[in-house]
């Protein structure tokens, strides 16, 4: 039993590595240091929203 789902894994891994493989060129492009910063700046909006609102 344990043979018969040995190549399993292959095959559909497959699939998605094609599919992830092909790059949309109409896709935004976000840069990494954005993603942060944006990440930062709502954690310090939510930080100051604390301090104002406090519950």
């Amino acid at each position: 039993m344990a043979g018969e789902k040995r190549g399993e894994g292959f095959h559909s891994a497959a699939g998605l590595i094609r599919y992830f493989d092909q790059e949309d060129e109409k896709a935004p492009k976000i840069p990494p240091w954005l993603v942060v910063a944006l990440g930062a700046v709502i954690g310090v909006a939510v930080i100051i929203a604390g301090w104002q609102w406090p519950v």
